[in-house]
């Protein structure tokens, strides 16, 4: 898989918006729904009912696919960080003692 496949802003976007569309269609087709249930025949809410937990299965799907990918950025961010700091060690120490140093001096003025 490509990264701008799995990482792009485009999948996320996209699953969002169709998590966003799948949910209002649901509560469209629950508002509906509860409106006739009165007059509706034990048919007509049995096929409303098979509609909305279709479309609640729907918006879940797009729900999980997209924790899937954001979990995916976490872990190709988390690798890839690891793997900078494994190839530049003598950097990552020299940011973090000029980040104590900063973090020190703030801590100086204070007291």
């Amino acid at each position: 898989m490509k990264n701008g496949m799995i990482f792009g802003h485009g999948s996320v976007d996209s699953s969002k918006q169709a998590l966003v569309m799948d949910l209002k269609d649901a509560v469209g087709d629950a508002d509906r729904l509860l409106t006739n249930v009165v007059a509706a025949s034990a048919d007509e809410i049995a096929l409303a009912r098979r509609k909305l937990e279709s479309r609640l299965a729907d918006a879940r799907t797009v729900l999980v696919d997209a924790s899937r990918v954001v979990s995916d950025r976490a872990k190709y961010a988390a690798d890839a960080t690891d793997a900078y700091v494994r190839d530049n060690p003598w950097k990552m120490l020299g940011v973090a003692a000029a980040a104590g140093i900063v973090i020190g001096g703030i801590l100086l003025r204070r007291h």
